[in-house]
């Protein structure tokens, strides 16, 4: 079945493709939008620590997207894409409708890449969605189980080490995680905490080119203050993965550490969807992107847009600045500004190129600790920087009425529950009693 031309797809139900969708309904947008997507659930992926720790239940992290396009009008398709023909505007779907479109919004996102490191894909688990988060929380569960039962031994201290390979956000915001929640887990089945070994494995430096490289000096003070200090394997390099240890090479020799649970969170490659795309070559970065105009729009296909991690503004000169990062916020806002050109170009309007504006940095380093960094002026760690992660990223939960129901729970759950029970402790410690 083909459905009608006049209409606009957008592929990809992440920040970038989602708000577009959200941000066009609130517009008046003259033409129908469908949504489409092969998961049937948003991943609000910033927070999928805190659905792994249990600090947010999957209501606020994993909304059905049902829920969030609910009387937007927005029509959501549950489905794999097989196949996208610029050429022929003609969007192929697994379960085998086709749809036109007189407008298309690519925001595929990246996939996890493992890089041509032998076994990483089969012996280590990926953090990027709801199925991986679960399946992590699983498989921690039962090596706890399995430790428990034994007595010292090579066996359980390999079931009670924990590897981390990225030296990305990603790699330090799970080794914080692990670090404070896995110790809780293995004491309430009757363990002893100091037995679990979280290890961070780094090939050049912690935080290395990313946009949060000024916190790294933070991320490591924090990471050390852990309920279980991480351990920060400094200069390797993993040369192969195996079902229960890592191999690397470290000062131009080769080891080999034991571990159960080998976590990667060591990069993403380009989605095979974009990379399948008839497009010239000198039309891709060198990691394969989309290059967009600076009003996110193909060149040879300026019908087309593209936002979020598969697309990258085309340099404007050799002194360019450096890409966008691969965040929220960025996607957040590009999905807005594809939104309001596609409406422009709805109304024969000139485009406007986007503009985004960063605000600062947010990390998560550990069970209620964060680090907030606003407009690169003020730093804020601890609880306080966990406020104001959690704040700020509930601001942007999709729809009003989503974000007004998770945020006054949180209100609820992180400031008046916390410090009424704070006060109570401190009530018992002392033993004073207020009228």
């Amino acid at each position: 079945m083909t459905h009608p031309i006049y209409q606009t797809v957008i592929i990809g139900g992440g920040f970038t493709g989602l708000f577009a969708a959200l941000h066009l309904s609130q517009q008046h947008y003259p033409r129908t939008v469908i949504l489409i997507d092969r998961n049937d659930r948003f991943c609000f992926k910033p927070l999928l620590y805190e659905y792994l720790s249990g600090e947010m239940d999957a209501e606020k992290v994993l909304p059905p997207y049902e829920e969030l396009i609910k009387g937007s009008g927005v029509i959501f398709v549950r489905d794999n894409v097989d196949s996208i023909d610029l050429q022929q505007r003609q969007i192929q779907l697994a379960g085998g409708d086709a749809y036109g479109y007189s407008n298309l919004v690519l925001a595929l996102g990246s996939v996890t890449g493992f890089f041509g490191i032998a076994g990483a894909q089969k012996n280590s688990l990926p953090f990027r969605n709801r199925v991986d988060a679960i399946a992590l929380d699983l498989h921690l569960r039962g090596c706890l189980q399995q430790a428990i039962q034994l007595e010292e031994s090579a066996q359980r201290n390999r079931l009670l080490t924990i590897v981390v390979i990225g030296c990305g956000p990603s790699g330090v915001e799970m080794a914080a995680t692990l670090a404070d929640l896995v110790p809780q887990w293995y004491e309430a089945i009757g363990g002893t905490r100091s037995q679990i070994r979280i290890v961070l494995v780094i090939h050049n430096e912690l935080l290395k080119g990313d946009i949060n490289s000024h916190l790294r000096d933070t991320a490591e003070r924090e990471l050390e203050a852990r309920t279980i200090p991480v351990e920060l394997l400094l200069g390797a390099e993993v040369t192969a993965i195996h079902p229960q240890a890592i191999e690397y090479n470290q000062d131009g020799k080769t080891h080999t550490l034991a571990a159960e649970t080998i976590i990667w969170t060591a990069g993403t490659t380009i989605n095979p969807l974009i990379k399948s795309l008839l497009i010239p070559d000198r039309d891709r970065d060198k990691h394969g992107r989309l290059l967009v105009r600076s009003t996110l729009q193909l060149p040879d296909f300026p019908e087309v847009f593209a936002g979020g991690d598969c697309a990258i503004e085309i340099p404007q000169s050799s002194q360019h600045s450096a890409p966008l990062p691969q965040t929220a916020q960025v996607a957040y806002q590009q999905g807005y500004a594809i939104a309001h050109n596609l409406k422009a170009m709805a109304f024969d309007r000139p485009l406007e190129p986007v503009h985004v504006k960063l605000n600062g940095t947010l990390m998560k380093l550990g069970i209620n600790s964060s680090a907030a960094n606003l407009f690169d002026k003020f730093e804020f760690t601890g609880e306080v920087g966990h406020l104001i992660r959690q704040g700020t990223y509930l601001e942007l939960l999709p729809t009003p009425i989503h974000n007004c129901k998770a945020t006054n729970e949180w209100l609820k759950d992180e400031i008046f529950k916390r410090h009424h029970d704070n006060a109570l402790e401190r009530l018992q410690t002392t033993g004073k009693h207020e009228d």
